[in-house]
């Protein structure tokens, strides 16, 4: 069976489903590098024993991955598209801005065998900042296991607007985080819930302006989780920069409404199915939710159907497992958008 070595800095969902989606047909040697200290003979050991390599965005503990394995011959795909690709210095974001993170993304990029991205947007970011097109990126769309197909909702959903990430500096302007905790003041019988890791010192920031109706949860299990989906009646990302929007989709599996700006690929996943607000600001997020919340659960149904039929998972498992198919058979051209399976 074909070995493949499965690299990445993170652990997400996304990469979590990534890793299934493989496992389903090659045998997955993993390397975890969470940290920026690496591990080369350790690498080296595996890359011996694996065939091809797929990494998760371009940095440095794929830098150092792809790299080595040019050196012994292996071909590689990686998957690019968000921090790696973006160039927003307007909130200090992305590795597309001049400094040595855009050099090791750049060499890391070049180094692969086959590029993957999640997004038309992304794709078109890629080709602004990178100068790379579709005859260098197949867009492979994440796909998203449904883990909400039983309704499991007790009546009516909830009056609660819903948000999730890891709330940290520069998530308060890029996700949307301070915004979304000071609409909650003019919507005070909205239940308002960011979730997620804090990582430093921005939750004292949001608990100095949240009002009595915001939760702030900090970490909770994936179980935790998939209860606030389920209960929630609206889900709101007011991003600045989104390469596609998992969190989104998965509330949109969960019956949730929408509600989010145009930035990034987020249009690209809701669709017409939620309410989409011209700026991240606490008045426009605030009657985002309410507009959401007056649609009804038709609505939330509607964004179901939605990412049913066009981010389901076996769209994703089949078209990475193409690419690492293509790079093994050798191939350098690369085959545009992967909207379908087969």
């Amino acid at each position: 069976m074909t070995r493949v070595l499965y690299v990445h800095s993170r652990k997400t969902t996304f990469t979590d489903i990534d890793r299934a989606a493989l496992a389903e047909r090659f045998e997955i040697i993993d390397h975890y590098q969470p940290g920026r200290r690496p591990r080369p003979l350790e690498l080296i050991s595996k890359l011996r024993r694996a065939d091809v390599v797929l990494g998760w965005h371009a940095t440095s503990h794929t830098f150092l991955a792809l790299s080595l394995a040019r050196l012994m011959g292996k071909p590689s795909v990686l998957v690019i598209g968000g921090v790696d690709t973006a160039r927003l210095p307007e909130i200090g974001y992305g590795a597309q801005r001049p400094g040595p993170r855009r050099w090791v993304a750049r060499r890391t990029i070049a180094t692969a065998t086959r590029l993957i991205t999640n997004s038309r947007y992304s794709l078109g970011e890629i080709e602004s900042n990178l100068g790379l097109g579709s005859d260098r990126v197949t867009v492979v769309y994440h796909g998203i296991p449904d883990r909400f197909a039983d309704p499991a909702r007790p009546g009516e959903p909830e009056q609660m607007a819903l948000s999730v990430g890891v709330v940290y500096q520069l998530n308060l302007a890029r996700k949307g985080h301070r915004p979304f905790v000071e609409a909650a003041r003019h919507l005070p019988n909205v239940e308002f819930v960011l979730a997620g890791k804090w990582m430093d010192d921005a939750i004292e920031e949001l608990r100095a302006e949240a009002s009595p109706n915001v939760t702030l949860t900090g970490y909770v299990d994936d179980e935790t989780l998939d209860g606030y989906f389920r209960r929630a009646a609206v889900y709101v990302q007011p991003s600045r920069h989104e390469g596609f929007g998992l969190a989104v989709a998965e509330a949109m599996l969960a019956r949730c409404v929408p509600v989010v700006t145009d930035a990034g690929a987020l249009l690209e996943v809701v669709g017409d199915t939620g309410v989409v607000i011209a700026a991240p600001e606490p008045a426009q997020v605030a009657d985002g939710v309410r507009r959401a919340l007056e649609l009804g659960p038709e609505a939330g149904e509607r964004a179901r159907r939605r990412v049913l039929e066009r981010f389901p998972y076996e769209m994703r498992r089949d078209g990475i497992c193409r690419e690492v198919k293509a790079a093994l058979e050798g191939g350098d051209t690369q085959t545009g958008v992967a909207e379908s399976c087969g």
